[in-house]
């Protein structure tokens, strides 16, 4: 058994990590695993998805995710209408840190073409990954009280990738959805081909 300090105010005792109380929980909710999928979608209330004001965050987590096309970007777009149509309009901002193999490139940018304007456009996650065995997506993207009648819908996102040209790059996403509207489906797919391979998780945060 170990003993863990909170904020400095108070001891508790835990034998692992799952077992704190008071930090918040991460409740696992779904998992779906790609085959050539030309999308993955969450929608609230289907096939035991929960996407709805029983949290007031949700994470995603992005598990190797391979494209079967070369040079593809790997996006997302939300519902307000159970997944008839991906369309909410979105203003987001956008950058990458980047780290040659070799070690003869390195810096940090903001990605002019990966942020949105108050667009319906699906919102890119990655820089451009490869479709070589070895390439793929990796990360996680978080969505904030999308059940709100009031408030728009932020999404923060970090996902790295070993890019077609040996790169490691790091992109974060950050905007929201400019909806009053209950957002209750999100779908992930590549700007053209298959998602070949890999597994999106969906969590609640408790």
């Amino acid at each position: 058994m170990s003993i863990i300090k909170l904020n400095n105010q108070a001891v508790k005792n835990a034998t692992a990590f799952g077992s704190i109380t008071g930090l918040g929980s991460m409740i696992f909710i779904k998992k779906l695993t790609a085959s050539s999928s030309a999308t993955l979608s969450f929608v609230d209330g289907s096939n035991g998805v929960v996407l709805d004001d029983t949290y007031k965050e949700y994470v995603f987590t992005f598990n190797n995710i391979h494209p079967q096309t070369d040079f593809r970007f790997f996006t997302f777009n939300m519902s307000t209408d159970g997944g008839s149509n991906y369309n909410v309009v979105k203003t987001s901002t956008a950058y990458s840190a980047y780290h040659l193999e070799n070690d003869s490139d390195a810096g940090l940018s903001y990605q002019t073409g990966k942020d949105l304007a108050q667009s319906t456009d699906f919102q890119i996650l990655n820089n451009n990954v490869g479709n070589v065995s070895d390439e793929n997506i990796s990360g996680s993207m978080s969505l904030f009280n999308p059940s709100s009648s009031v408030f728009v819908k932020h999404f923060i996102s970090n996902v790295n990738e070993n890019s077609y040209d040996n790169y490691c790059i790091n992109t974060y996403i950050a905007g929201y959805g400019n909806t009053q509207s209950v957002v209750n489906a999100i779908q992930f797919k590549f700007d053209s081909g298959n998602i070949d391979a890999g597994d999106i998780c969906l969590y609640g945060i408790a």
